[in-house]
């Protein structure tokens, strides 16, 4: 990244307190003198990092370690000082599409000329090849040439015998409950952005962390548990994780089949009744990245919820300064010694959200997933029980 005095030619002069300022950094640090702020004050009001206020300013970008993460913090800034974002964000892409390099070998290449009489050899040459690669497809080559035919994958029908099972399902796949007078199949449909079962008489839709209580037999009383455990949507080559759990009828009260987007997973432990908090929503999930800053000694641990490849849970001691970003598709489980030496932010599709956490001294343990609820996706932060 340049230095101020050379991003100076480059960008077109804003007016801001009676005085020309040029660059990205210039009109942060001079709005916030203007207010009379320090970068203390900056940094404990909008809980970010003292030196990425400084880089910012003196636009030291190859500080932050993505370019989102840039852009993120730059928007905050601006927001915070009460600039136009769309301006602060329209001049950073200038100066990146400016620090493009020039591709120096076209400009150095000098044209060849070639003699009129070997392009018309080059010209007879191909038309030759041409006419040969013709003759050997319609007199030489064998006319029953075998096609390889593509390979298609059968549906598979599971069986349901013992109190659970959890299998990745495909399309047309189904599964058999037995029962002692009858049996009873559940079938995959076509995935689309949300999971369709065809049951007895019904069908079944659930979205990513959704569970449903089915009633199969038709007697008021639900018999099944269904569980989303991963898939993405409209991807039928990638299926899905799905799970299948006997409920103790006995117990049950429920009249019908119920959705119940707010129920933990099996594999999850329960949430307290006032831990639930929506993070942003939308038509769709989408990947997210959650950026840990410490200010203090703190040990966290994380893992990558619902996502068959990754689920190795990590930990590490951090120190005052640290920073840590995981990024995740589905949700991420995370457990931190002390919340007041952490602050934490969700960013994705063009948001970025401070998370709120618990006092001093206080041990987090806090799942962020998304859900299917009320015809939208909705990635939510749920406090556990540490």
């Amino acid at each position: 990244m340049g230095k101020i005095s050379e991003q100076d030619e480059r960008q077109p002069p804003v007016e801001n307190s009676g005085r020309k300022i040029k660059s990205i950094g210039e009109r942060l640090k001079a709005e916030r003198e203007s207010k009379g702020l320090s970068v203390d004050d900056v940094a404990r009001d909008i809980n970010m990092a003292r030196r990425h206020i400084m880089a910012l300013e003196s636009e030291n970008f190859s500080q932050f370690s993505a370019e989102t993460y840039l852009l993120g913090f730059l928007k905050n800034y601006g927001e915070y000082l009460g600039l136009d974002v769309k301006e602060l964000l329209s001049a950073y892409r200038i100066i990146k599409i400016q620090e493009q390099p020039v591709p120096i070998e076209p400009l150095l290449h000098t044209p060849v000329d070639i003699p009129r009489t070997v392009i018309k050899i080059l010209i007879a040459a191909v038309v030759i090849a041409l006419l040969g690669g013709s003759a050997y497809y319609f007199f030489l080559m064998p006319k029953n040439v075998k096609v390889e035919e593509q390979i298609v994958r059968v549906p598979v029908e599971y069986s349901l015998t013992e109190g659970f099972l959890e299998n990745r399902f495909y399309e047309g796949d189904t599964l058999v409950i037995p029962a002692a007078d009858n049996s009873y199949k559940i079938l995959l449909r076509p995935i689309g952005d949300v999971i369709t079962l065809a049951a007895p008489g019904k069908e079944i839709k659930l979205g990513l962390n959704n569970e449903a209580l089915a009633d199969i037999n038709g007697d008021g009383v639900p018999e099944l548990r269904i569980s989303a455990v991963d898939y993405a949507q409209n991807r039928n080559d990638v299926g899905a994780q799905l799970r299948f759990e006997i409920l103790n009828t006995g117990n049950q009260q429920e009249a019908a089949l119920t959705v119940s987007p707010d129920t933990p997973a099996p594999d999850q432990p329960p949430a307290t009744a006032a831990g639930r908090n929506i993070i942003f929503e939308g038509p769709s999930a989408y990947p997210f990245t959650l950026q840990a800053v410490f200010s203090g000694y703190c040990m966290f641990r994380w893992e990558i919820m619902r996502e068959a490849n990754r689920q190795n849970r990590t930990e590490r001691y951090f120190v005052k300064d640290e920073e840590q970003t995981i990024q995740a598709q589905n949700g991420i489980r995370f457990w931190a010694s002390n919340s007041s030496a952490v602050k934490i932010w969700i960013i994705g599709g063009g948001h970025n959200v401070p998370l709120e956490l618990g006092g001093p001294g206080e041990v987090l343990v806090e799942d962020i997933y998304w859900v299917f609820e009320d015809d939208r996706y909705k990635l939510i932060q749920v406090k556990l029980e540490s």
